[in-house]
């Protein structure tokens, strides 16, 4: 189980889940592999779900859950406890958003893709810390620290985008029927250490499931169920499930999601007639991430340490932007949602996704070891 735990693994099995799905979808297997995913599955005549939603709304839920129990124990523990500790991530990662965000629509201006703004806003903490895992022996732990931070707050705004910006006719019953059981689930999670935990755990399971049915049903993206449950649950044994559930997430929801979002048609037209959704999605992750947060971090540095010198060089914070640009899993969520109506754009940003994440993956494995290399160094000489 460690190897399923560790920084590298998830990062491998991701990278070989998304490079499965694109040969499948350019093979002569591409027709099965469509049908299995728009078949449906479910209670016939009360809730069915294609194989491609279920995989989208429902084992993504279990991912976000995970990430928001990070999330709380970050903002009340960790890294984040603070106005001091989050202020330098916090506008470095403003930097990460809003470069990526201008170079998209710059690229989309008056085009038919200019829904997809949202997408080079994310970060793959996964990804990230896998190639800091792989190439960054040597590196300061405070540039990890930052990186954590850094990505966290880039979740914070992907599920503020996708709460905010992917909700249409919301049914309000519905939606105060989930708050109502995510109220029930936080205080009977408090539970969990007592003798009675194995009848709570199993009352918090049917919670659970029905927080996700009822968010679905109310109009607001189902992955928001993990998010909220995973910040209601209490601390401890929110922390022990995360355990539990980490390995599964590596091996099982994470690759089969990258898997099937990746089951992309690569265009046969010339790099000139591609849309503005590929382009623009392809120069923001690697360029807009690195400028963004490298600047707006060696800003904030500045600002938090004004007449001293700051913790990280200006050379670790282009490391960190270049990790920042691995937009993958969320991105992919996003590329999925902005351009849920048009297939072609959504396919053509999809492959923006893993082109300019690749980009960065490997801009980003070049800038680490430089930089690990040179504070091994340093430490080999004093």
């Amino acid at each position: 189980m460690s190897l399923l735990r560790s920084a590298r693994f998830p990062a491998i099995v991701l990278l070989v889940a998304a490079a499965l799905g694109l040969i499948v979808a350019n093979s002569p297997a591409a027709g099965a592999v469509d049908a299995v995913m728009h078949a449906e599955l479910g209670i016939p005549g009360v809730f069915e779900l294609s194989v491609s939603h279920w995989i989208k709304d429902g084992l993504l839920a279990v991912f976000f859950f995970v990430v928001a129990v990070e999330l709380q124990y970050e903002l009340t523990s960790g890294q984040l406890n603070s106005a001091r500790k989050a202020l330098q991530p916090a506008i470095a990662a403003t930097g990460g958003v809003l470069l990526p965000i201008l170079i998209y629509a710059i690229f989309a201006w008056r085009s038919d893709a200019t829904a997809g703004w949202p997408i080079p806003t994310a970060t793959d903490i996964a990804f990230a810390l896998g190639v800091l895992a792989v190439f960054g022996r040597g590196l300061p732990s405070a540039l990890r620290v930052f990186l954590l931070a850094l990505a966290i707050l880039d979740d914070i705004v992907g599920i503020v985008f996708i709460a905010v910006l992917f909700t249409a006719d919301v049914n309000l019953g519905a939606l105060a029927g989930a708050a109502v059981a995510v109220v029930a689930f936080g205080i009977l999670s408090r539970g969990l250490d007592t003798r009675a935990r194995v009848p709570i755990a199993i009352v918090l399971a049917v919670l659970a499931l029905t927080t996700w049915v009822l968010v679905y049903l109310s109009g607001v993206h189902a992955t928001i169920a993990g998010v909220v449950l995973g910040l209601a649950m209490a601390q401890r044994p929110a922390l022990r499930v995360r355990h539990e559930l980490e390995p599964w997430v590596n091996v099982i929801v994470l690759p089969v999601f990258a898997f099937s979002a990746a089951l992309v048609a690569i265009p046969s037209v010339p790099l000139s007639q591609l849309s503005p959704a590929f382009w623009g999605v392809l120069v923001a992750l690697p360029v807009g991430k690195v400028v963004g947060i490298s600047v707006f971090g060696w800003v904030s540095l500045r600002v938090a340490h004004r007449g001293g010198p700051p913790p990280l060089a200006f050379a670790d914070l282009l490391a960190a932007g270049a990790l920042g640009g691995i937009g993958f899993t969320v991105s992919l969520l996003l590329s999925e949602l902005a351009f849920a109506d048009a297939p072609p754009l959504r396919d053509q940003a999809t492959l923006g996704v893993l082109a300019g994440s690749v980009v960065s993956l490997l801009l980003a494995a070049g800038l680490v070891s430089w930089r690990a290399w040179h504070h091994r160094r340093l430490t080999a000489t004093a």
